[in-house]
């Protein structure tokens, strides 16, 4: 019995690992005014008739704070690339010097960066949510194994050490979008 409620435990930490790296992911998506590659990593590119990842199809750096440079592997692709950029609903205009992309990232007003921190805030809320989830899906797995035989004792330490670990993500999570509050707020 013991092996099984450390598998629901290493279940558990297990998920909401994955739902603490998806909301990682989706919060590098909120752009805090600052230029980097990973903006325009949902970015798909018709290429050869097939939606390509930009990043399959082109270079991008970041030479400052502002700016973005698409640098296509193919001349050709250049018009496909800034099409899929403007596609995208990132906000972007691209301008084309025939040899690359240069993206100039307006600065963010007051306003907008409210919004920002609203979208951060919400992606947070969602990872609760999916953390909330696995808590009752362990909790779950713990009342199965109470109907096979697991002592009340046990099952009582079992769910305060699953609500202890699901405490902890929660905590988790509030601190990524607290920092990340505080990015998008940062002028």
């Amino acid at each position: 019995m013991v092996e099984e409620v450390q598998s629901v435990y290493t279940d558990l930490n297990n998920s909401n690992a994955k739902t603490i790296t998806h909301l990682d992911y989706e919060t590098q998506k909120i752009r805090a005014g600052k230029a980097t590659p990973s903006m325009l990593q949902s970015v798909m590119v018709e290429y050869y008739g097939n939606p390509t990842p930009i990043s399959q199809v082109a270079n991008i750096s970041a030479p400052d704070a502002r700016t973005l440079v698409v640098q296509p592997w193919e001349r050709p692709l250049l018009p496909e690339i800034a099409k899929g950029i403007i596609n995208s609903n990132l906000g972007f205009a691209p301008s084309n010097n025939g040899e690359q992309l240069i993206i100039t990232i307006p600065p963010l007003t007051e306003e907008r960066r409210r919004e920002m921190v609203k979208k951060a805030k919400a992606e947070g809320e969602h990872a609760k949510v999916g953390i909330r989830n696995n808590r009752k899906d362990a909790l779950d797995m713990i009342k199965l194994l109470k109907t096979d035989g697991l002592s009340e004792d046990a099952v009582k330490d079992a769910e305060t050490k699953i609500q202890n670990i699901t405490n902890n993500f929660i905590t988790k999570v509030d601190e990524l979008i607290v920092a990340k509050e505080k990015d998008i707020m940062t002028i």
